[in-house]
């Protein structure tokens, strides 16, 4: 009888505690989950079960190292929000499949993403053929992105937070000398000086950090 009320307890203490730490990280979608964010879920999941498993075990043993993992989850988000190299590490960067009606194999093959996969991914967007597609993307989320043509240009940005983004510059057939002349055009010496960067309607747009302006 006195583990069932220690278990009962802990059962109670440990939702609240799981529920504050899950509200603590911040809402997101299944799918939008990272790598960290799936680590850390598991983590305290077992964590808790070994606690409601293990009653003769004092409930700190627990406690602590989901406290741990929550700072963990804290460090990487302030490391991801600052640093896109990082970011592109655990949370994956967007990835053209379809350029122009063509299927981009080495794309595919990079992903580990087949045809059939694609494919389902398309009809579930009514798309009958590759063939009507101007450009899709995989997002880091699994999601497929899909673009007709004749429908608005998706926009990738060339600059996140001082970074330059050298694939997309690739998939505009453009030049990482020529994106620092254009920003020299608009008096803009250092990239890492720029907030924001695309290439939208043959022009080039500009966001300054905030201590640039």
């Amino acid at each position: 009888m006195h583990d069932l009320v220690i278990i009962g307890y802990r059962t109670v203490l440990l939702y609240a505690l799981i529920v504050l730490i899950l509200r603590l990280m911040g809402k997101r979608e299944v799918g939008e989950l990272s790598v960290i964010d799936i680590v850390v879920f598991v983590i305290i999941a077992e964590v808790a079960a070994f606690a409601l498993d293990s009653p003769d075990v004092k409930l700190i043993n627990s406690i602590f190292p989901m406290l741990i993992l929550l700072v963990i989850q804290f460090v990487s988000s302030f490391i991801s929000l600052k640093n896109k190299k990082f970011r592109d590490i655990v949370d994956g960067d967007t990835t053209i499949l379809i350029q122009d009606g063509k299927i981009l194999e080495e794309e595919m093959r990079k992903q580990r993403y087949n045809l059939d996969d694609l494919f389902q991914q398309l009809r579930e967007q009514q798309i009958g053929s590759v063939f009507e597609v101007a450009y899709a993307y995989l997002e880091p989320s699994g999601n497929l992105s899909v673009f007709k043509y004749g429908e608005t240009a998706p926009v990738l940005p060339l600059i996140s937070d001082g970074d330059i983004d050298h694939r997309h510059l690739k998939i505009y057939k453009k030049t990482n000398e020529w994106l620092l002349a254009e920003l020299r055009k608009k008096g803009i010496e250092d990239p890492q000086h720029v907030f924001y960067c695309s290439y939208e309607n043959g022009e080039l747009k500009v966001q300054l950090k905030q201590d640039y302006l």
